[in-house]
């Protein structure tokens, strides 16, 4: 019997958690055809002596204070903040908003080489359902209420002084909603908004949802596979934990533009992936379905933005970039070449290289 061949659920919730779980799990069944020899491809394509991020600590990350919030729904969020070592009076804090099924990690490098250079206070969070973040006890997460964590994360953390917003995928959604929900605070308190392989909408025409099928069908799918999870949770993440090296190459597949990326990196990321819970990744379904919001951009239209995109991304293509820049004529628009949609770990380099001119053209504004 295969190891991928999940045993046929005897109720129907068990069936319907069985179905989720294929599709939250391994997300194409088309990998799935050459089970009997993943195995031996998983382990020849983790074995690169060249990989130069094989002895790389993620997830390990200095910082000065790190605490947790609670927010009125009762969910608590993790939060870290790096001081900097050189402080430059006027030089905003930058806060990073990580996007799905992924954590703060998903900014190992950004965050490395601002620690680095020590001028940049970082404020990091684990959005809800994420990471080290406590999950919804209740109904469905809701971008407006992310919009509103960022708030919260803010006033908590930097009360006063100028922001640099840094929102990957759905972390640059999150920024949409913070802005159609405090356009105000751009211009006054966000001096500057960097976008990465994001969209203003459409999003269930993409890959973020899988499958995207289920951004398509409505409301009552999404009820049932709301109550799927209710019941079938622990089916699912079994069944997820079972088709981990099916999960590794989708990973490898979706996630990256490379032809041969570095494996260290692609199980960076498929372990952020698998330690969301099903629960938590249908619980955003609907919302990350109906996300629409590009009249908030014009919220943006008064400050620097800058908007980064790998040209090979599966999951937002370039056209939701290039959508959000037609939108926003003023954003400086980066396109890096064989990339996928962990533009910032995957070209690391690159994009850490975009993030220090837009930070060094914010200063030079000030300066005038």
């Amino acid at each position: 019997m295969s190891p991928y061949r999940i045993p046929r659920p005897r109720t129907a919730a068990g069936r319907v958690a069985g179905i989720v779980g294929a599709a939250v799990g391994v997300a194409a069944a088309g990998l799935a055809a050459g089970v009997a020899t993943e195995r031996t491809l998983v382990r020849r394509l983790k074995t690169d002596p060249a990989d130069r991020y094989a002895h790389e600590t993620f997830g390990e990350q200095r910082y000065d204070e790190a605490f947790r919030l609670e927010l009125p729904d009762g969910t608590d969020i993790h939060v870290e903040v790096v001081e900097p070592t050189r402080p430059v009076p006027g030089h905003p804090t930058v806060v990073l908003v990580h996007g799905f099924c992924l954590d703060m990690g998903t900014f190992h490098f950004q965050r490395q080489m601002l620690a680095a250079r020590g001028d940049y206070r970082i404020v990091a969070y684990d959005q809800p359902g994420h990471g080290r973040s406590g999950r919804l006890e209740t109904g469905e997460y809701d971008l407006a209420v992310l919009g509103r964590t960022l708030r919260r994360v803010i006033d908590r953390t930097a009360p006063e002084g100028p922001l640099v917003l840094i929102g990957h995928s759905m972390g640059g959604m999150t920024i949409m909603a913070f802005a159609e929900l405090f356009p105000e605070l751009f211009g006054d308190r966000v001096v500057g908004t960097v976008l990465m392989a994001t969209s203003g909408g459409l999003v269930a025409e993409t890959k973020l949802v899988a499958p995207a099928l289920l951004g398509r069908v409505g409301g009552p799918v999404l009820y049932m596979v709301s109550n799927a999870t209710r019941y079938g949770g622990p089916v699912i993440d079994k069944a997820r934990k079972s088709t981990s090296n099916v999960a590794w190459l989708l990973t490898r597949k979706y996630g990256f533009g490379t032809r041969k990326p570095s494996p260290a990196l692609v199980s960076y990321v498929e372990t952020m992936n698998s330690r969301t819970s099903a629960d938590t990744v249908t619980r955003y379904l609907r919302t990350l379905a109906t996300h629409s919001r590009f009249p908030a951009l014009a919220a943006l239209a008064a400050t620097p933005v800058l908007v980064v995109v790998g040209d090979k991304d599966m999951i937002t293509p370039v056209t939701h970039s290039e959508e959000i820049v037609r939108r926003l004529p003023h954003a400086e628009f980066v396109k890096i070449k064989d990339s996928g949609h962990v533009v910032m770990l995957e070209h690391a380099d690159e994009v850490n290289a975009a993030l220090a001119r837009f930070l060094k053209s914010l200063q030079s504004v000030e300066e005038r």
